[in-house]
């Protein structure tokens, strides 16, 4: 977690004066309370900020500080990079570090006054266009529907790990929504389920009869009775499941059903949205069922839809 403002005085994993420490400590709070990013995207910036405070204390001879920053040349950022870059950092982890400087840079500007104008000269680097990979709705429906799983399984992991998989495909839920949810939210759901997804956004997702089928299923074989407000998705032992247990799941599921290695579980929610748009759905509401905070993150599955349009057209036209 980043620290509160209190906690400010002392940032060990952050070389820099007594104001710059303060002023990130700040800074990170207020990602993490106001604009309630989630924890692992503040820890992300954290590092970033990290590693380029430790590469200006080497550059500068000292640990730097606010007017330090403020003094920052383009030079010096593109020494940044290319010090990441000999360090064989990729295209996106350098990509996001910048976007992380620059988050923080825009903070200074609006709380102490700071223009680090050296970084608004910069631009990031060329990144490879990468598409989501979901699985086909024939595949999908066996992966929901059981297909191939562990024979050996206790019919309750089994009706577990469907219900599970079930929801990333049926709702698009991520699988750290799905293993959220908790008894009370899960045995209730009817035609609609209020999601809590990153950063504290809620969401109503519609809720299929399979998917809701597949949850009672589970419910009424699962050997545990956690309380209401705990999580319903239980594992062996009767803790709360561990999302590397579902992707093992998945794993299994691609081996039994020959299924590339791109198969997982997140693929499925890959598919909930491109089978969606496939069918004649809009992005505005692809976007909404998915929880993207940006319709720019949800317009990559045009391309997807768009892909596939040339693979039919190719193996179909008898001039392609």
């Amino acid at each position: 977690m980043p620290p509160r403002p209190s906690d400010t005085a002392t940032l060990p994993d952050i070389p820099a004066s007594a104001d710059l420490s303060a002023a990130i400590g700040v800074w990170l709070h207020t990602l993490s309370s106001s604009r309630r990013l989630a924890d692992k995207t503040v820890e992300a910036y954290r590092r970033d900020v990290a590693q380029f405070a430790a590469f200006l204390t080497d550059h500068l001879g000292s640990a730097p500080s606010l007017a330090d920053l403020a003094a920052l040349k383009v030079t010096d950022i593109r020494s940044f990079l290319a010090a990441r870059r000999r360090d064989e950092v990729g295209a996106r982890s350098l990509a996001r570090a910048l976007s992380s400087l620059r988050s923080l840079a825009r903070h200074l500007r609006k709380v102490h006054g700071i223009e680090i104008a050296a970084l608004a000269t910069i631009r990031g680097p060329k990144l490879p266009k990468g598409l989501p990979k979901p699985v086909s709705p024939d595949r999908a429906q066996e992966i929901c529907d059981g297909v191939g799983m562990d024979e050996n399984a206790e019919p309750w992991i089994e009706a577990r790990d469907i219900a599970v998989l079930t929801l990333l495909y049926g709702a698009g839920l991520r699988i750290s929504e799905a293993l959220s949810l908790t008894t009370r939210q899960l045995s209730a759901a009817g035609e609609t389920l209020r999601i809590k997804g990153k950063g504290g956004k809620t969401r109503i997702v519609p809720i299929l009869p399979v998917v809701r089928q597949a949850a009672a299923d589970y419910l009424r074989l699962c050997p545990y009775s956690p309380k209401p407000d705990e999580p319903a998705f239980l594992g062996a032992r009767g803790g709360p499941l561990n999302p590397r247990i579902i992707q093992r799941a998945m794993q299994h599921l691609r081996g039994a059903l020959g299924l590339p290695d791109s198969a997982t579980p997140h693929a499925l929610r890959h598919a909930f949205a491109t089978h969606i748009l496939m069918s004649g759905g809009d992005l505005r509401t692809i976007q909404e069922l998915l929880g993207h905070a940006s319709l720019s993150t949800t317009q990559v599955y045009t391309d997807i839809d768009e892909a596939h349009l040339l693979s039919v057209y190719r193996a179909a036209h008898p001039r392609a």
